[in-house]
């Protein structure tokens, strides 16, 4: 496995998943404190992209551990 593979599997790819469970406990916090639809729908657009990104890093390290 190169360097450039090993650095996405150990420190990007948690980086991207974290990001996208912070913001999806921000989502259920608004939520159960009956806050602002316009911020939960706000949180769970961001949440949408996140997860796109993250599913593509995720793609990028498979290929990169492949090569």
């Amino acid at each position: 496995m190169g360097a450039m593979a090993s650095t996405f599997s150990t420190i990007i790819v948690p980086i991207a998943i974290g990001a996208v469970g912070v913001v999806l406990l921000f989502g259920l916090a608004n939520m159960l404190r009956g806050g602002s639809p316009h911020t939960s729908q706000k949180l769970m657009r961001l949440r949408v992209l996140l997860q796109f990104v993250a599913i593509i890093i995720i793609m990028i390290t498979i290929w990169l551990m492949g090569r």
